[in-house]
């Protein structure tokens, strides 16, 4: 762990404690002074002073990394310095005041509140914002605003080339130089009634505008709205074919082990078990009470049980921290979250890791196409592991990603540094997937529980049958021994995309003997 993230986690825990305390009494948390008053500044820490809660206070002292006062849910957050990229980003409701300079992409994706910077800030100042309100003293960067859909921005200085890209809706006013707006936004002058409301926001900070200012809004007609398509699996593992390397012969009363254990990298004793390997993607936590869906971990955004992961995405970013102290860990769905640097996604992880409990596990979630960077952000943050969504744009088979996931983990030493690996399909899965899942190097497979016809405890209850079946079959005792030698294409084209042999060939296919 660098020296940076261990100071910023403390840091973090320890505001925790204060703000409890400092709620109850209605007094202000100050960071960064000795119990004398002597200044002891922070210096450089990232993901802090995050998720500050309704009429927290908090002063800082200092110059501070990545995603500084992030998350706020109504807090009042002074720094006394300069912070880097994404202060302030998701902000709810409250009110955040940098005495300095900030860096790219502050209040990013805000929803409410106001962001006030006494200095300048850099690039994409309020991107994909919708509420809320950022006043800039100094000059902003270049694409201020990007794609925001409502709020005000407010700068009194100049801003840089393309402000307003991709807007649709929201206001930019700028008192100084302006180029040409970028596109899908327009220019005009203030209206009289602009003026006044823009009053109302600078004249409690000592600030004015005048009439000359600029304003910049959505153009009436765009074409620079785009819409994403929607990733599927057209196939599962149904052409995988599942075969013995092993002449045991078990019986039906063999004592079977097959329970997955995944370890935090911080707990190598302790971990999550899973009766069956599947973690249980839902929504909202599950109040069933039955033994076996009671022992089965699930992958929810709401509500967890204390053996269950909450995912987490833009839709829940602020609403989670009421539950990250519920749950055995945290996944980053990174295909959901903003585009982030890999600073600023540790800046994240260090906020979200402050509130879980220390032996915790933390992974991260992509799609296939990603899975290299994906790879290698697990093994450079010393995360737990990665869950690989096999859907693609479009659609695609399950059997194509086994080859890139197989390559990307081969080539980081995913295995040796003891990373989970877990697969994402879009089906409820048979005891057969499970099979072929650890064949292919998986721990777990992620998918929803979409059969109508079965109850969850009914569903586990078949599944944990079957798959103790397919052990007796192999003349396995433990799920660990399943290699990729049990498994074979059933077919010429899902031979040629997974790099499995062909069922009856002994080798694979010409293409993937270099590999």
């Amino acid at each position: 762990m660098r020296e940076v993230t261990a100071k910023s986690i403390k840091l973090s825990r320890d505001l925790e404690k204060m703000l409890s305390e400092a709620l109850d009494r209605d007094l202000l948390v100050r960071i960064g002074w000795g119990r004398g008053g002597d200044e002891k500044p922070k210096e450089g820490e990232i993901g802090v002073i995050t998720h500050l809660p309704e009429k927290s206070r908090v002063l800082l002292l200092g110059n501070l990394g990545e995603c500084a006062g992030a998350m706020n849910q109504g807090g009042n957050f002074t720094l006394q310095g300069n912070c880097s990229s994404m202060a302030g980003a998701f902000q709810e409701k409250g009110r955040i005041i940098i005495e300095k300079d900030a860096g790219d992409k502050i209040g990013s994706h805000m929803t409410g509140g106001m962001i006030n910077v006494q200095g300048s800030v850099s690039n994409n100042a309020g991107e994909l914002m919708n509420g809320g309100t950022i006043i800039v003293r100094g000059h902003s960067g270049e694409r201020t605003g990007a794609g925001m859909s409502g709020g005000t921005i407010i700068v009194l200085g100049s801003v840089g080339k393309e402000p307003g890209v991709g807007m649709s809706g929201g206001k930019i006013i700028v008192a100084g130089n302006c180029p040409p707006p970028g596109q899908g936004a327009d220019m005009r002058s203030m209206k009289s009634n602009e003026i006044s409301e823009i009053s109302e926001h600078l004249e409690p900070l000592g600030l004015s505008i005048n009439k000359d200012a600029l304003v910049i809004v959505a153009a009436d007609k765009s074409d620079n709205y785009s819409k994403s398509p929607k990733s599927s699996i057209t196939e599962g593992f149904e052409k995988i074919a599942i075969t013995t390397s092993s002449n045991k012969i078990l019986s039906e009363y063999n004592a079977l082990d097959n329970y997955t254990l995944i370890n935090s990298m911080r707990d190598e004793e302790e971990g999550l078990l899973f009766p069956v390997p599947w973690l249980i993607e839902r929504d909202d936590g599950i109040t069933d009470n039955s033994e076996i869906v009671s022992r089965q971990p699930f992958l929810v955004k709401s509500n967890p049980r204390k053996n269950d992961l909450i995912i987490i995405d833009k839709e829940n970013i602020i609403s989670a921290t009421k539950d990250l102290g519920k749950c055995s860990g945290i996944v980053l769905n990174m295909a959901s979250l903003p585009v982030m640097n890999d600073a600023e996604i540790e800046a994240l992880i260090v906020s979200m890791t402050s509130k879980i409990q220390e032996k915790s596990l933390i992974m991260l979630k992509d799609r296939v196409e990603r899975v290299e960077n994906l790879f290698r952000l697990i093994v450079e943050l010393n995360l737990d592991g990665a869950i690989i969504d096999a859907s693609s744009p479009g659609g695609s088979r399950a059997a194509a990603a086994l080859p890139r996931i197989g390559l990307a983990a081969r080539a980081i030493n995913m295995k040796e540094q003891k990373k989970t690996l877990m697969i994402e399909l879009d089906k409820c899965p048979r005891a057969e997937d499970f099979v072929v899942a650890k064949g292919a190097g998986f721990s777990v497979i992620v998918a929803p529980q979409n059969n109508e016809k079965m109850s969850i405890e009914e569903t586990l209850i078949e599944l944990n049958s079957n798959l103790r079946g397919w052990m007796i079959n192999l003349g396995i005792e433990s799920l660990e021994e399943i290699t990729r030698r049990n498994l074979r294409a059933m077919d010429y084209d899902t031979a040629a995309i997974s790099g499995l042999r062909l069922i009856g060939y002994d080798r694979p296919l010409p293409m993937w003997l270099g590999n």
